[in-house]
């Protein structure tokens, strides 16, 4: 996939997500662009905030990921 090319090439855009409660920090991606990750965070947000996830913060970042991906 173009994606996980992208991803090995670092060249992917992430979002690291971190919650308080529970303690936890999830990566989401890997997205070719910006806008499309953009575009898709905001149900990924909205399913943690609905399972019980609070103070979440997040942020954009175009790395090279690999497992784990929640820690």
């Amino acid at each position: 996939m173009i994606r996980n090319f992208g991803n090995k090439l670092g060249l992917a855009w992430w979002a690291k997500v971190e919650t308080v409660t529970p303690a936890a920090t999830y990566w989401y991606g890997p997205f070719l662009t910006k806008r499309s990750l953009n575009k898709n965070l905001k149900k990924f947000l909205n399913d943690l905030s609905d399972e019980g996830s609070i103070d979440i913060q997040h942020s954009i970042i175009r790395c090279k990921r690999e497992e784990p991906l929640t820690v």
